[in-house]
């Protein structure tokens, strides 16, 4: 039903066992990409793959899951993005572009994309934690109307960053429904 959906400029689809050498080669094993994101670095095709079974599981359990990001207009991956279950109407999101992406709206006009997706699903309320020192993330989170609801202490580690250390993150969410 949601498993690929079109904007002006990008194509979001459900990811397919054959990304896995552009996931890794475009953003995943990027060091400058990773440094401020939750999950490790890709040092292997085998990660990435492993990150393709996640996908298919969080597909085959919720309505919708993982998404790749790409031009509408050569098919270039540019990144991916997630709607993750907690509850039915409960979910977090986030995305990640390949460094010749950025600066280009691409995440806006993904997040609103998630964001309408989400809607139409019947998810009454969508989150997504941001690093304190990705302002960039940040901005693209209040342009699509996510509104910082609090600070996380200590919650979260950034494994690209500082490996050992728990960090402070920044909660940002928008009510759907209700």
């Amino acid at each position: 039903m949601f498993e690929k959906v079109e904007t002006a400029r990008l194509s979001l689809r459900k990811p397919e066992r054959g990304d896995a050498a552009a996931i890794f080669a475009r953003y995943a094993s990027d060091k400058e990409v990773t440094r401020l994101l939750a999950w490790p670095r890709h040092t292997t095709i085998q990660a990435t793959d492993s990150f393709l079974e996640l996908s298919d599981a969080e597909w085959s359990k919720w309505p919708l899951g993982p998404y790749v990001i790409e031009s509408r207009q050569d098919k270039t991956l540019l990144g991916s993005t997630v709607l993750v279950f907690e509850t039915p109407g409960c979910a977090a999101t986030g995305y990640v572009l390949a460094k010749d992406s950025w600066g280009q709206g691409y995440a806006t006009e993904a997040l609103r994309a998630v964001t309408e997706i989400a809607r139409n699903a019947g998810v009454l309320r969508l989150y997504a934690l941001c690093h304190p020192e990705n302002l960039v993330s940040e901005r693209v989170l209040q342009k699509c109307g996510f509104k910082l609801e609090r600070i996380l202490t200590r919650h979260c580690k950034f494994p690209n960053f500082r490996e050992d250390d728990l960090w402070d993150v920044l909660r940002y969410g928008i009510q759907l429904g209700r």
